[in-house]
């Protein structure tokens, strides 16, 4: 019996000797670099329960992750962003050469947040900032200020809408010439055009010498150099000031672009980007409320497994990992062009208004 157990190991062994593992699925899902704590449990949650996929998750400022897909030519199997309408206006508008389908048909708003200022115990003037003199720190020439890459970052024209409004709130008709204007060579100005105050980006965003701005490609990175001591404040998000355990002055609901009462208020404001950094397309951002939204491009190569962890993030257990990590739902998940969905998200969503 002995002998016959043996051999019977042999030949197991013998027939496993030449087996590969079977190789794991990959799945590439680039998003929004606000999201970068939270996307990193839901890869880790998502693998454990799906062994045989390796999510690929890397975080970008939003406009940079549209342009993965739709100037780069990556292929990319979900895109999340820190603001919905860059979908319409990059993805839907704009198609895949090889097969002239539009690289997106729709997206699910999932998430909102709110403009607010990062800072620490010992930032410049930490013990005196408040909600009624904040621009006036900021303004001071030794405190140092980070703001993100308007070009590619969501986070970025938003800073600038929030400052241009400010302007209304506190009376102050040179607050966003003196902490903006002034400080950038070429300078980022504002027009009032066709009964908007707009503010026009151009080609090269460069900050003079020794002023007291800092600029960095996405919001996240600001984090790092307020945490290493390098800035006083930094426009951030709440979600991502109350992650990283920073101090946070919150801006008022006028200002912080997360507030539904005030979107009409918010709307006076527009950014425009003066330079064709995309192929066929002039971006125009909005002020508007903060909506996150997902999507599967049309020429995603795995568009199943896309979607199998889209829903994910938009059902109970990717929801309960978001609100975790104090990023703010929207409940349920409001779609644009909700025909247009996989079936299985169709049931995780409403129709957006």
């Amino acid at each position: 019996m002995r002998f016959q157990r043996l051999a019977l190991i042999l030949l197991l062994v013998s027939l496993c000797s030449g087996c590969t593992p079977r190789p794991q699925i990959p799945v590439r899902v680039f998003y929004a670099g606000s999201l970068i704590i939270p996307f990193e449990q839901l890869e880790k949650a998502y693998e454990a329960k799906h062994p045989e996929i390796d999510l690929q998750a890397e975080g970008h400022g939003s406009i940079q992750v549209i342009r993965h897909v739709t100037e780069i030519h990556d292929l990319i199997d979900v895109v999340v962003t820190a603001d919905q309408a860059l979908i319409p206006m990059l993805m839907y508008a704009s198609t895949v050469p090889e097969t002239g389908q539009p690289y997106a048909r729709w997206n699910a708003e999932f998430a909102t947040n709110r403009l607010a200022l990062a800072y620490r115990p010992e930032s410049r003037y930490a013990s005196e900032i408040n909600v009624d003199n904040w621009y006036q720190v900021l303004a001071r020439p030794s405190v140092k200020v980070g703001i993100s890459d308007p070009r590619f970052d969501a986070c970025g024209y938003r800073a600038l809408m929030a400052v241009q409004l400010a302007e209304d709130l506190y009376g102050e008709r040179d607050l966003f010439e003196n902490l903006i204007t002034a400080s950038f060579k070429p300078a980022i100005r504002v027009r009032l055009e066709d009964g908007r105050l707009t503010i026009h980006v151009p080609e090269i965003v460069e900050t003079k010498p020794d002023v007291n701005i800092v600029i960095r490609g996405y919001s996240i990175q600001l984090i790092q150099l307020l945490e290493a001591g390098n800035l006083d404040y930094a426009f951030e998000y709440e979600s991502v000031i109350l992650q990283h355990g920073l101090r946070m002055l919150s801006l008022p609901a006028a200002l912080n672009l997360g507030t539904e009462s005030m979107a009409d208020a918010y709307s006076r404001v527009q950014v425009k980007l003066d330079f064709q950094r995309f192929a066929s397309i002039k971006p125009i951002f909005q002020g508007e409320t903060i909506r996150y939204a997902v999507t599967i491009p049309t020429n995603a190569p795995h568009a199943k497994e896309a979607e199998e962890f889209v829903a994910f993030l938009l059902g109970p257990e990717g929801q309960r990992i978001l609100a975790a990590n104090q990023q703010p739902l929207i409940v349920p998940p409001r779609a644009d062009r909700l025909q247009e969905l996989p079936q299985s998200l169709q049931t995780l969503c409403v129709a957006a208004q």
